[in-house]
């Protein structure tokens, strides 16, 4: 309640409201000012309330480095804190201060050492008191923000320091503002993210990896926070890493101009950097081989995704938490390693390991490493690898592209030419050749090995090679002569030379070595050296052993092949002659074409037969055996002589094709055989044909050409009882009758029927003799079987 408001306020003798607001101001002005000092008091003792747990924390951590060092109790290490403490004429927050620093060793520790030999010793425990108390800050802060805010009043402050900005590094290396403090919140929030590629004085730290100091933030003409609210004086931007990759950036500022500062300033600076590392390294740091995190499956999905080869690489730390190398966790499938290894033993080795040369200056590892730091991808056209295979220097231009996803970094690489490439492939030509290289020099007699030669003969790499003066010694008796021409080639004639022998291996196995050797001259034509290669040829050997043999049994088989086409073709060419002089009887006029097939093991079984029987009736008759050769030609001559015999009987065509059928099945291996059998009859003019299987003749009357009727008939050989149909042509004057084989009509890419529709129309095409027409009929008839081709024509006059 205000004094104004008491019952008897009033002063006696006057007007209560007038005296009351008179006397009243004077009263309110002491109220408000002693509310301001109770405020300010208030103020100092939450600020001491909050030092003095600081610096309790800092005590309380002291007495635990006194149990621990002294072997005592809580209570005997406070009384020897303050004992101690007492003597030294020091504060407990200093001297457990001084103990922390000794007990630490760490980069605040060695801050307050350079002070302690450059300034008082006053200055030096005021300092490494500030120091720690920002730690225990630091440690005890629920955020960045919290840390921003106290390192400003801990450590930056007595520094003259007004402003801290405490940035955390994106994979991509953008920069956003986690923390703050001296700034407003409204330049806070201009600020909170920082894109890659923009240029502030947190990012030049970030990506030259090292402390940033500017003397003048204005003459520089780098933006960054603070701008707005003029504070433009010195600035001063350091990394904050851990493991080898910053986490962030710590950016502080001053109202003035900075002169310049001592390394021990630089020193304090950084250990408040580390402090921030801490902080904002505060996720569960990844195992180092990333199997079962999340990301880390993703990231191996992208690699084996790409059409490019592609390791994955994780940072390998020492006992101290520094980086040292990076480990290759993880191969695509597109990776070829240069020296022909395996996928799986590059797999889990560190990358300086594998490919030591990469450590080379501007090379592989500080692109690597820069990007693992900053998390600025790197991305090149034209960059030089070198690889070391075998103790040689090998080279590659490719394209390579680095860039960072969490704790990884993922590296590819297109090379623009194949040597490297090509080198590590005929390494590994080379062990899967069997071959050994040797040099001896000819000046000191030295002889030098390569490991493969070493593995060919059988013995340790730390055996003494052999020379070749002592090859007999180890090779077979009977190849002495052989090796001693060699030598003598190679060693006083001075000639390269080659030459096969048996190798006696100390493990009692033989086998059968190339040895190639060639001498090498100096400028004074002087023999230099002899070097060379032995290869071990025991496979191509017992191969070529095997195929001498094969060839042999098949040059035998060749020769029997060829001597079976050979006598049926000439059985063949015998029976059936490619021409044949037309043949006049009853008014009939009769022409048979043959061509035979174009390659001898084609030789087929297709027969064609016209003779004037006993009966003066005319046998006109047209088949074809399946297969062909020796087995198809005999089998052809067995069919038209039975059918000729059979035809003397005087039976009809239909019973002529079932006693045929019964000769097929029973008195033959196995034959198979299409025919038409005709008879034709002078006096009545009349044909009578049968058809085992088959294509039924044509009839060319006029202008017009049709197909007889297919009557039935089933092939012959097929089963050993048949029966067949018999049909009657009548024939006509100037008609023509025309009999084939399937040879004439069949195409690999047309149906059956079509060819036989093509056949009529070319048979009905006018023709001046009938000779004219069977020609015209094989050069028309688009077959490409390269079959056997049978023709008869018949004219009746």
């Amino acid at each position: 309640m205000q004094p104004s408001q008491q019952p008897g306020a009033a002063l006696p003798g006057g007007d209560a409201t007038a005296a009351g607001t008179s006397a009243e101001a004077p009263a309110g002005d002491a109220n408000v000012g002693r509310l301001a000092a109770t405020i300010e008091r208030m103020r100092r003792q939450i600020q001491d309330a909050h030092l003095a747990a600081e610096g309790r924390a800092l005590i309380e951590l002291a007495k635990g480095i006194l149990v621990e060092r002294l072997r005592c109790g809580p209570a005997q290490a406070a009384r020897q804190l303050a004992t101690l403490a007492e003597q030294s004429g020091l504060s407990q927050l200093e001297l457990a201060s001084d103990i922390i620093d000794q007990a630490a060793q760490d980069r605040i520790s060695e801050t307050a050492r350079e002070f302690l030999l450059s300034a008082s010793a006053s200055h030096d425990r005021a300092l490494s008191v500030r120091l720690r108390a920002a730690e225990s800050g630091v440690l005890g802060a629920t955020d960045t923000q919290a840390v921003a805010e106290s390192l400003l009043e801990h450590a930056l402050a007595p520094l003259g320091a007004t402003s801290a900005a405490v940035w955390a590094a994106g994979p991509d290396a953008s920069l956003t503002l986690a923390g703050y403090a001296g700034f407003s919140a409204e330049e806070a929030m201009r600020w909170r993210y920082v894109p890659p590629g923009v240029a502030t004085p947190a990012r030049q730290a970030l990506t030259e990896r090292r402390i940033v100091w500017f003397p003048a933030l204005r003459e520089v003409g780098l933006p960054s926070i603070g701008h707005r609210q003029a504070v433009e004086g010195g600035r001063v931007a350091v990394p904050a890493g851990t493991g080898g990759r910053i986490l962030g950036v710590l950016e502080i500022g001053w109202p003035h101009d900075l002169e310049p500062q001592s390394p021990q300033i630089e020193r304090q600076i950084e250990a408040l950097a580390d402090l921030c590392a801490h902080t904002l390294d505060a996720a569960p740091a990844p195992s180092l081989s990333g199997f079962g995190d999340p990301a880390f499956s993703e990231l191996v999905d992208l690699a084996e995704a790409l059409p490019d080869p592609a390791l994955v690489l994780r940072p390998h730390l020492d006992t101290s938490g520094r980086l040292t190398d990076f480990r290759i966790v993880h191969t695509n499938e597109r990776f070829a390693d240069p020296a022909g290894r395996p996928r799986h033993r590059v797999t889990g080795a560190l990358l300086l390991e594998a490919y030591p040369l990469a450590a080379e200056d501007g090379g592989l590892f500080a692109k690597v490493e820069h990007v693992h730091a900053t998390g600025e991808p790197f991305r090149t056209e034209r960059m030089t690898l070198t690889t070391l295979v075998d103790q040689v220097r090998l080279t590659t231009e490719a394209d390579v592209s680095v860039t960072r996803h969490g704790d990884s970094v993922l590296l590819i690489w297109r090379a623009h030419d194949e040597t490297a490439r090509l080198a590590g492939i005929l390494l590994h030509a080379q062990r899967l050749g069997r071959i050994g290289g040797f040099e001896e020099n000819a000046l000191t007699g030295q002889v030098t090995w390569n490991d493969q030669l070493f593995s060919l003969y059988g013995i340790s790499p730390a055996d003494q090679p052999i020379p070749l003066e002592r090859l007999r010694e180890h090779a077979h008796p009977d190849d002495a002569v052989s090796i001693g021409r060699f030598l003598r080639t190679v060693l006083h004639h001075r000639r390269p030379a080659t030459m096969a022998f048996r190798l006696h291996r100390p493990d009692g196995i033989s086998r059968h070595i190339r040895v190639v050797a060639e001498p090498v001259f100096g400028n004074d034509d002087r023999l230099l050296a002899v070097r060379g290669a032995y290869q071990d040829i025991s496979s191509q050997h017992w191969t070529e052993v095997a195929l001498a043999a094969t060839r042999d049994q098949l040059a035998h088989s060749e020769q029997q092949t060829a001597e079976r086409n050979r006598l049926a073709l000439q059985l063949q060419r015998a029976i059936m002659p490619s021409t044949r002089n037309t043949m006049d009887a009853f008014g009939l006029r009769i022409a048979v074409h043959y061509r035979p097939a174009e390659k001898d093991h084609l030789v087929g079984g297709d027969w064609y037969d016209a003779v004037v029987l006993p009966s003066k009736q005319v046998l006109l008759s047209v088949g074809d055996v399946a297969g062909h050769g020796i087995e198809a030609a005999t089998g052809m001559v067995m069919l038209r002589n039975a059918l000729r015999g059979l035809a003397a009987t005087g039976a009809g065509p239909a019973q002529l094709l079932t006693w045929l059928n019964l000769v097929a099945h029973h008195l033959t291996d196995s034959v198979t055989a299409t025919a038409i059998c005709g008879l034709y009859d002078p006096q009545t003019r009349v044909l009578r044909w049968a058809r085992a299987g088959h294509l039924p003749p044509l009839l060319v009357r006029g202008t017009s050409a049709s197909e007889l009727p297919m009557i039935g008939g089933l092939l012959l050989g097929a089963m050993s009882e048949a029966s067949y149909e018999e049909g009657q042509l009548q024939l006509e004057a100037k008609d023509t009758l025309l009999m084939y084989t399937d040879g004439l009509i069949e195409r690999r890419d047309r149906a059956l029927q079509h060819a036989q529709n093509q056949l009529l129309v070319v048979s009905a095409q006018p023709a001046t003799t009938l000779e004219q027409r069977l020609d015209h009929l094989l050069t028309d008839c688009t077959s490409d079987t390269d079959d056997d081709t049978c023709l008869i024509g018949v004219e009746l006059r």
